[in-house]
């Protein structure tokens, strides 16, 4: 019994000896720790240049173990930051002026407070283009630019107007005018902030193209539709006024040399040619030559009508004649039924021959009885 407390005795004594002996470093003098602080502490602002308003902050400072960042922007923990040293954190900022606040703590617990200025400030945009697509009376319009965060659209119809909102990547919806004209559509492109850009892209808007057919309206495209088969047509000052036509333009039709027999104009009607009103068509033709046939074609019929053709022959040359398409006439085939109704014309001259350099001028395209 007394060997094994004496024993025990040995090994609690041996145990308080190693427990006080210390090796040499921060466990023998820890006095130092009392007068540890941070210092320099300073701050790198990288704030980006697309107007996206985002700004990454890297504090920096000597003998700091943690920094606390207030974004100077924003509530609750949205407004601050735990950063560790060599480390950043990053905030988007609308433009305007801030003061950012940076605690930095040492390896005690003591805090150095310091403010610096950050001012955001959005650029222009740039490289802004515009997209207007027309359809009788009414546009849309779509956009792009670089740093643009939106844009506002203004049609020009309206005194005061206040700008329809048009997002990236986005069309407007459809704007209608209520009647035809020149407008000027602009489009403005927002930085975020205060910078903005602007485009200005004139526009006509065309009245519904219908019969009669004149050249004479600046609220008709009498260009709609096109040519085919290497003709050309062109709306022109009237080269020949007077006699049964003095207005003041007119179309001009070409058939070059060696353009193909069938080649000519077409045009898309808005309004349909409505045969129910009359049974004939009527057209002033000016051309040089006595013979020539002058065909047209009644396609896109709105109510079953068959696609067809009809001829006129000229009977003078080098001076204006109207010439008469009676669509009851038993020779035209298919025949064309009571109260037909047309969505497009098709003009050609001189079949079935090629293009001999031959030149016409038409005005005056109407039904009528």
């Amino acid at each position: 019994m007394k060997n094994i407390k004496l024993i025990f005795s040995f090994v609690v004594l041996l145990a308080v000896t190693i427990s006080c002996s210390l090796p040499d470093g921060i466990d023998q003098d820890t006095s130092f720790l009392s007068s540890a602080t941070s210092g320099n502490v300073a701050k790198i602002f990288d704030i980006s240049t697309d107007n996206s308003g985002l700004v990454t902050i890297t504090p920096t400072g000597e003998g700091v173990t943690s920094f606390k960042v207030g974004y100077g922007h924003g509530t609750g923990a949205s407004a601050t930051a735990v950063v560790a040293p060599g480390a950043s954190t990053s905030h988007i900022y609308p433009e305007g002026s801030y003061t950012v606040s940076i605690i930095s703590s040492d390896i005690v617990g003591n805090q150095t407070t310091a403010t610096f200025p950050l001012v955001v400030t959005y650029v222009a945009p740039t490289n802004l283009s515009a997209t207007v697509e027309t359809s009788v009376y009414t546009v849309k319009v779509s956009a792009t630019a670089i740093n643009a965060k939106s844009f506002l659209v203004y049609f020009g119809d309206v005194v005061s107007e206040v700008g329809t909102p048009l997002a990236i990547g986005a069309t407007t919806p459809v704007h209608t005018y209520v009647a035809g004209g020149a407008y000027n559509v602009k489009v403005v492109a927002l930085s975020g902030g205060l910078a903005k850009t602007e485009l200005i892209t004139p526009i006509v808007i065309f009245d519904p193209l219908a019969l009669p057919y004149t050249c004479e309206l600046a609220s008709q495209n009498y260009l709609a539709g096109g040519t085919f088969g290497g003709v050309n047509f062109s709306i022109v000052a009237n080269p020949f006024s007077g006699g049964l036509n003095t207005s003041a333009k007119v179309a001009k039709f070409e058939k070059p040399v060696n353009a193909e027999e069938w080649a000519g104009t077409w045009k898309p009607f808005d309004v349909a040619i409505d045969l129910s009103t009359g049974k004939k068509i009527k057209m002033l033709v000016y051309a040089t030559e006595v013979g020539k046939k002058v065909g047209i074609e009644l396609q896109g019929s709105t109510n079953g009508a068959p696609n067809t053709s009809a001829f006129a022959t000229t009977t003078v040359a080098n001076q204006w004649q109207e010439l008469v398409f009676d669509t009851t006439d038993p020779a035209i085939s298919p025949a064309i039924p009571a109260g037909a109704k047309f969505k497009q014309l098709n003009i050609n001259y001189n079949r079935p021959n090629k293009g001999l350099g031959e030149v016409i001028y038409i005005d005056n395209i109407r039904v009528t009885n």
